[in-house]
């Protein structure tokens, strides 16, 4: 009998070994070599701790397992463990939901809904989709889960999240893309794989901020992908914030980019001259500081907040209101410089490929009409100059001329797309 049973043992080392050959360490730590197994009656046994631990390895690794069982004449099965069925362990026995948990750095939160939460995100109309889609989340189950959220740094995705976070009812975790990696791969180290699965699952609302933390770490993006899927499927709401959207994230396999565009996809945009005025006059700055300084702070709402701070710690430190001549000064590296009609005309002159004494001149040729006339709308939308004003920048056009020149682009930006994007990045590159 011993030498059958050590005979046995050396067999289930065997198969684990061949099973380790077949599959990357990472994924094999982490799913196989937790498992008991057991040969019965010609049949591979391979025990699970839980349902979602044998489900997932059935169906991620179940081709493999089948290879390497009928490779030594067995069949396999994976199931959980029966709790009535004496267990041989031949390995410290890792993961038992039943006995360890986890404790994660990011604690999830349970509370009521505080729809007022998203009054600290200011939105302009370029966002008021995105706001919508996140308050629709935040009311409840959503038919459009996972809520992928992206845009440049500083356009306020972080807050948006957080924004769903208070305003949710239930049980909500939020994690960042950086912890989830450290958060998994400690549980790996600790051996609490599968408490750390099922802390991740038993939530109402789960938000990963900065989803491209996980390129190219295969495991993790792994457990990930499966962990939106098992959200989605029991109606629980996930909401991704990412810097580009699903199709351009670099590391993600197109399995990975199809998942996470399969809900809605909502960008938001920088903050405009309204939302960088609001913020500042929110955080206390004078309403005509706060108007001038919107114009010369960059889209960037993290560097609005530290302009902000800027000032309110110098009114703090130095018992004096903050000036316009006093702003310029303490914000001299910050501000960008001011940009004069002029300095705007040459620099649409290089962008559009004309000389400025070209448009200036007498020449009508298409291009540059086209050119002249594309400065003149831009002008009007970028600053508040009047039509006359305008023309003395272009060669001293009348009002007339700036006129019809605007009318006519109007007609085109109905039917010309591009003509229209080009208008609108220069108006933002003016502004």
């Amino acid at each position: 009998m011993q030498a059958v049973a050590t005979q046995n043992t050396v067999n289930l080392e065997t198969i684990k070994g061949a099973i380790a050959e077949k599959i990357d360490s990472v994924c094999f730590s982490s799913w196989i070599e937790p498992l008991n197994l057991e040969i019965e009656n010609g049949v591979l046994n391979c025990w699970a701790q839980n349902q979602f631990s044998a489900n997932y390895i059935n169906a991620t690794f179940g081709n493999v397992l089948r290879g390497v069982a009928n490779h030594f004449g067995l069949d396999i099965k994976v199931a959980v463990a029966n709790a009535g069925r004496s267990i041989r362990t031949v390995a410290p026995v890792a993961n038992d939901n039943n006995t360890q948990t986890f404790s994660p750095v990011a604690v999830a939160t349970e509370k009521s809904a505080d729809m007022n939460a998203f009054d600290k995100f200011v939105s302009c109309d370029d966002n008021v989709f995105v706001v919508s889609a996140c308050k629709k989340v935040a009311s409840g189950a959503v038919a459009f889960s996972p809520l992928y959220i992206h845009g440049t740094a500083g356009c306020g995705k972080t807050l948006l999240a957080n924004c769903i976070k208070d305003a949710s009812a239930g049980r909500v975790i939020m994690m960042t893309g950086g912890q989830f990696v450290a958060e998994f791969t400690r549980s790996l180290h600790d051996r609490t794989v599968f408490a750390f699965k099922d802390y991740c699952r038993n939530c109402d609302t789960f938000i990963l901020d900065d989803v491209q933390a996980l390129a190219g770490k295969k495991a993790t993006m792994d457990e990930f992908l499966q962990l939106v899927m098992d959200l989605r499927a029991c109606g629980k709401n996930v909401v991704l914030t990412a810097s580009v959207a699903p199709n351009n994230l670099n590391g993600f396999d197109r399995r990975g980019q199809s998942l996470l565009a399969s809900g809605l996809v909502a960008d938001v945009v920088v903050p405009n001259t309204h939302v960088k005025t609001v913020l500042l006059r929110r955080a206390g700055v004078a309403i005509d500081v706060a108007e001038q300084l919107a114009g010369r702070i960059a889209n960037d709402g993290h560097l609005v907040a530290g302009v902000a701070t800027k000032i309110q710690t110098y009114a703090e430190l130095m018992g004096e209101a903050v000036n316009m001549d006093v702003a310029t000064r303490l914000l001299a590296d910050t501000l960008q410089k001011a940009k004069t009609p002029l300095a705007m005309v040459k620099a649409m002159c290089e962008k559009m490929g004309v000389s400025y004494e070209s448009v200036c001149g007498a020449g009508r040729s298409r291009n540059l009409v086209l050119a002249r006339q594309t400065m003149m709308v831009v002008l009007k939308e970028a600053t508040g100059l009047s039509l006359s004003e305008i023309g003395t920048y272009v060669g001293n056009r009348d009002h007339a001329t700036v006129l019809y020149a605007i009318k006519q682009i109007e007609k085109q930006k109905a039917t010309d797309l591009v003509l229209t994007a080009q208008i609108n990045q220069l108006i933002a590159e003016c502004r």
